[in-house]
């Protein structure tokens, strides 16, 4: 009979440890979505910013038109729902197309002193820091969950439960490059 209650008691401690682990790995899954879903919130910010930039700086320099179209058409592709790898692609691509509309200001002195192209050059680059924030935030979270899904026990647990590794969100290949300085 003691034999019985022990068996017992190790199948109801393997079964709550099953539970424990299934139900931590359920809260590091859940905070890589939540981080996921703090980016697009950054990016979304961003992406409401662009149309008044371009309209600021359209106002300044109406012949820069291509330049100003190249920045439309990067924020819509960026806006399309994707994946860490492709989604970090496309914001590249969006980032430089930035970098050339306010490139273009420096060449027009009357734009770089307006209040409007100022604030919005200021919320942008308030921006970048929160984008980067949440980037580094949601790969901390990625870090977590996939160090649980591959350490024991969990990924016992992890293997029978279909939890599966999650993406990093990653520079694009042209941001990882040394700087170019320009004297």
């Amino acid at each position: 009979m003691t034999v019985f209650f022990i068996v017992l008691a190790l199948l109801l401690l393997c079964v709550l440890l099953v539970v424990l682990i299934y139900n931590s790995l359920v809260v590091k899954r859940n905070a890589v979505d939540n981080a996921w879903s703090q980016i697009d919130v950054q990016l979304k910010r961003r992406h409401d910013l662009i149309p008044n930039l371009v309209r600021t700086v359209q106002g300044y320099a109406a012949h820069e038109r291509q330049t100003l179209e190249a920045v439309l058409a990067a924020r819509a592709a960026a806006a399309q729902p994707a994946g860490p790898e492709r989604r970090a692609q496309a914001e590249a691509t969006l980032s430089t197309a930035i970098g050339g509309v306010l490139a273009i200001a420096e060449a027009y002195p009357h734009l770089r002193a307006s209040e409007n192209f100022a604030a919005l050059q200021e919320e942008l680059a308030t921006g970048e820091n929160r984008i980067a924030y949440a980037r580094q935030y949601y790969n901390d979270a990625v870090l977590a969950y996939n160090n649980a899904l591959h350490t024991i026990p969990s990924n016992l647990v992890a293997g029978l439960t279909g939890h599966r590794e999650r993406e990093y969100f990653r520079t694009a290949d042209p941001e990882r490059g040394p700087v170019e300085v320009r004297f």
